[in-house]
């Protein structure tokens, strides 16, 4: 490991050398990063296209009096923004984030531990990788009709399902935090004579919450996409429920409205997940 900062170091010397670095390298031809401002302005402008698009294909295109329109951006603010102020609508949410929390705490306290395990220990990673990937590879969903019945209808089934889809990526990237470990820190650990415990909580842990925080992240990603239709088995509140209630009131307006709504949520934990990634890596 000693040998691949020499190597860096190196090619940094011989790029030094000859009057080229890598920022100056980038900057002649013309693919340096965009600044925060210039992301922000691309973002918005993606956006626009979307919204654009949104547009001609529901309130432009379509005939008049086509089931399009109904879904269209005009109707479909108007219907958010009474949903927004109503009462109804943030109790939804709140019991869908608190679904959320539930579902990626089981998931934390079921996969980190047992990501340390499979990283620390290759015969154990031998005996249940195969049996992971198998499982890993069955969709969340597939398994509605049996936690239904194993659990009943109302949350627990829900909480299940969201565990079950959220444990595999941090799982993955905790057991790939410990294989990256630098070993002159468990030697470092070894000499000094920290006991096991210490040794985990002083190096393995902050070794691998880098990966963690990623595993997290997918996790998350994953369970926002898992938590509307697994609402849908015969709970009383959430989003999903909700949706379903819009559906059966051909209320189609605040169906699209909570579309977006969805979309927007999930934009903000990924924001926040990431910001917490951003902030340990300082």
């Amino acid at each position: 490991m000693s040998g691949t900062p020499s190597t860096a170091a190196g090619a940094a010397a011989a790029a030094s050398g000859s009057g080229a670095t890598a920022p100056a390298a980038r900057a002649r031809t013309g693919t340096r990063p965009p600044g925060l401002a210039s992301r922000a302005g691309l973002g918005v402008l993606g956006l626009a296209v979307v919204a654009l698009a949104w547009w001609l294909c529901t309130a432009v295109l379509p005939a008049e009096g086509a089931m399009a329109r109904r879904f269209a951006p005009g109707p479909t603010l108007s219907a958010l923004a009474m949903l927004l102020t109503g009462p109804d609508l943030p109790g939804h949410i709140l019991v869908s984030l608190r679904r959320i929390a539930v579902g990626l705490g089981l998931a934390l306290a079921v996969g980190v531990p047992l990501g340390l395990a499979i990283g620390s220990f290759r015969r154990l990673e031998a005996a249940l990788s195969p049996a992971m990937q198998f499982l890993r590879m069955i969709s969340p969903l597939s398994w509605m009709p049996i936690a239904v019945m194993a659990f009943g209808v109302g949350d627990d089934p829900v909480y299940f399902l969201l565990a079950f889809a959220a444990v595999w990526p941090i799982v993955l990237n905790t057991a790939a935090g410990v294989h990256h470990l630098d070993p002159r820190w468990l030697l470092l650990a070894q000499s000094v004579a920290a006991t096991r415990w210490e040794t985990l909580c002083h190096v393995i842990l902050p070794g691998v919450l880098g990966h963690i925080l990623t595993g997290l992240r997918l996790a998350i990603g994953i369970l926002w996409i898992v938590l509307v239709p697994c609402e849908m088995l015969g709970v009383s509140a959430g989003m999903g429920y909700f949706i379903l209630d819009t559906r059966d009131r051909l209320a189609y307006p605040e169906l699209m409205a909570m579309v977006l709504l969805i979309g927007l949520l999930g934009f903000l934990l990924d924001a926040a997940a990431r910001a917490l990634y951003r902030r340990w890596s300082r």
